[in-house]
């Protein structure tokens, strides 16, 4: 992958001294082995996942399996499976690898081993039935590479190797198709010419369906294919495999290369550049607001307090019509005034500004290429090492707003913040975690790995996040520009796009829309089984929904001031935080569009990870909402002269 696929000029050329630094060194985990001939190269079983239906381009399910599960009945290595250590954001992500009774001898090909014999019953043929029905793949690992199938993607006509392989198929008829036969390419390169130096640069499974006779597996290609029927109460199946070696020109650093794709990448480009259109013309507003009208108001407004100096009478300053013009200057005396809520409202600030920072840095490091697909689990551990390091960040900002405000529980401020977004994340997780349970899903995370969570929440994440609050609470308070009155301003009645809803939709619609087509993507990679990598354009597209929440949000509360509102706080957070509302929304148009999921537990599953997600990105957005309508009202009220 060369990063000028996924990066537009302007961003790839600064950085293309990056890859030369890069080469000279190997991340932990996915250093290069080298095979001698005739050494035995391992071959890891992951859990199976579902992938859309052939028969209809639909997802029909969420809960993955282990590939040992006893229904399945599959062949299982001499003195039982035996785990392979993983991260822990691999674990996080659902991958359960096992070893397998595969035998890969590098450079040696193999024709028609037999594996075992299985006899699957009517449970078991009803259940492996409604797997190949609902599009469950397998997912192999050969030297880390995914075993997949070759792929044509029929709008660029371009090959590539998919992450897995079909376990069977489906005919017109409904009939299944089981895959009991498995031909296995294996791609190797030789080290600088070195015949003793091999490794494994791509992998591909051709399966088949061949009903042996006498359970005899000979592999040749007069069998008849294995069909799963309904009401089918027995089968015996024959499992074989065949492993054959060739060598390519493909280098070890370009190998991942093949299993890279981007499906429709003129779209990206296309939203790109409109979104980047968006953005320069709200971007334009905005600084027209600044430097045009609020500059005339400014110069008005301090004009009027030289007259009122001079003891000259009001009327001129009605004749200049500033009094009509503007009337943000008329809430001066209320607009710093402590929001309701300010404990809640500091505390999902301090939050969204952890989340902002995990966000931002996970980016950068996957766009360097710190988090390739090659280090398994290495976006799910640095996501959970970020954001437990940042909870020093969210301490501090939570308490530096909270004093702000001149709350005064600063007690339960230090406690909350690092407890409460976190505690309602972890239990909607552990909630979704025992419908996993109750289906038997390797996707369900191990109870251990929970403690192990909860251990690094607790001693780590909680004291960093005691002591930023700690330091901020010690730092100085932040000062507002003009003074507060004592009594609040009555607040006159405002137009109906200024009203708390029809202002949350319009302001929310607008990130979202920047973010839009990426989102398509990262759905189709979460719930597809499909590799995610397009982190240029990602970075890209939050770059610019920062700009387009940071800006509409601050012409909300421009508008909102010169309605002589003053309630500006509240408002600013949830509206721009609207766009987790859209991107819940969009889940549910997903829902009904792109998955058919049959049974309420993966309704529940799809729903509540959707939410989960959703809350999170509201939290973000309505941070930056905040802060950046913060850093507007005190820039524009310590511009004017108040007596």
């Amino acid at each position: 992958m060369h990063l000028r696929d996924v990066a537009p000029p302007a961003l790839w050329v600064p950085l293309l001294v990056l890859p030369q630094l890069a080469s000279a060194f190997y991340l932990p985990g996915v250093a290069p082995t080298s095979y001698k001939p005739e050494s035995r190269v391992p071959l890891y079983v992951n859990s199976m996942r579902p992938v859309a239906a052939p028969q209809d381009s639909r997802l029909h399910s969420v809960v993955s399996y282990d590939y040992y599960y006893p229904p399945l009945k599959f062949c299982q290595p001499d003195g039982g499976p035996q785990d392979v250590s993983e991260s822990l954001g691999s674990i996080l992500f659902g991958d359960r690898i096992k070893t397998s009774p595969f035998e890969l001898n590098m450079a040696v090909n193999e024709t028609c081993k037999p594996l075992c014999k299985a006899e699957y019953n009517e449970g078991s043929l009803v259940f492996v039935k409604s797997l190949i029905e609902k599009g469950y793949s397998f997912n192999w690992l050969v030297d880390g590479l995914p075993a997949g199938q070759q792929i044509q993607d029929q709008l660029t006509g371009t090959t590539f190797y998919s992450p897995g392989f079909q376990m069977g198929y489906m005919d017109d008829q409904g009939q299944a198709y089981f895959n009991n036969h498995y031909e296995i390419w294996v791609e190797y390169h030789e080290v600088s010419g070195d015949e003793n130096q091999l490794r494994v640069v791509g992998v591909v499974v051709q399966p088949s369906s061949k009903e042996y006779d006498n359970g005899a597996a000979d592999c040749s290609d007069n069998h008849a294919p294995i069909v799963i029927s309904d009401g089918q109460k027995s089968l015996q199946v024959s499992f074989s495999y065949s492993v054959y070696y060739i060598k390519s020109p493909t280098a070890w650093a370009t190998r991942w290369d093949k299993y890279l794709h981007v499906f429709d990448p003129k779209i990206h480009w296309f939203w790109l550049i409109d979104t980047a259109i968006i953005v320069v013309i709200l971007v334009l507003t905005v600084m027209s607001i600044l430097v045009r009208t609020l500059k005339k108001d400014i110069q008005r407004y301090n004009r009027l307090d030289q007259i009122n100096l001079d003891d000259l009478s009001g009327t001129s300053a009605l004749e200049d019509g500033v009094q009509e013009d503007s009337g943000w200057k008329l809430v001066h005396g209320d607009v710093f005034r402590a929001p309701p809520r300010p404990l809640l409202l500091s505390i999902l600030v301090g939050n969204g500004a952890q989340l902002f920072g995990m966000t931002g840095f996970t980016i950068v490091f996957a766009l360097l290429g710190f988090l390739s697909p090659s280090n398994r689990g290495s976006l799910g551990t640095i996501i959970l090492i970020l954001s437990t390091v940042l909870g020093f960040v969210g301490g501090y900002v939570s308490a530096r707003t909270y004093k702000a405000w001149q709350g005064e529980r600063w007690k339960l401020n230090i406690v909350l913040t690092p407890v409460l977004v976190p505690l309602i994340v972890f239990s909607m997780f552990f909630l979704l975690d025992l419908f996993l349970w109750a289906k038997q899903s390797s996707g369900a995370v191990p109870f251990t790995t929970m403690l192990v969570i909860v251990a690094i929440w607790f001693v780590i994440s909680i004291p960093l996040s005691f002591a930023g609050s700690w330091l901020g609470f010690r730092a100085k308070q932040i000062e507002s520009p003009v003074r507060t009155n004592q009594i609040p301003r009555q607040i006159p009645p405002v137009t109906t796009y200024l009203k708390p809803i029809p202002s949350m939709l319009i302001v929310g619609l607008l990130p979202f829309g920047a973010i839009f087509v990426e989102l398509y993507f990262i759905m189709s990679s979460i719930w597809f089984s499909r590799i995610y990598y397009m982190f240029g354009f990602l970075f890209l597209c939050y770059g610019l929904m920062i700009v387009v929440d940071a800006a509409v949000t601050i012409l909300m509360v421009y508008f909102l001031l010169c309605a002589e509102n003053y309630n500006w706080q509240w408002r600013s957070f949830l509206a721009a935080g609207m766009s987790g509302g859209y991107i819940f929304l969009n889940c549910i148009l997903y829902l009904v569009t792109k998955v058919q999921l049959g049974g309420l537990p993966g309704a529940v599953l799809y729903i509540g990870y959707s939410a989960l997600i959703s809350f999170l990105f509201f939290i973000l957005a309505g941070s930056i909402g905040y802060f950046s309508s913060w850093w507007f009202v005190r820039k524009i009220y310590a511009s004017i002269k108040i007596d």
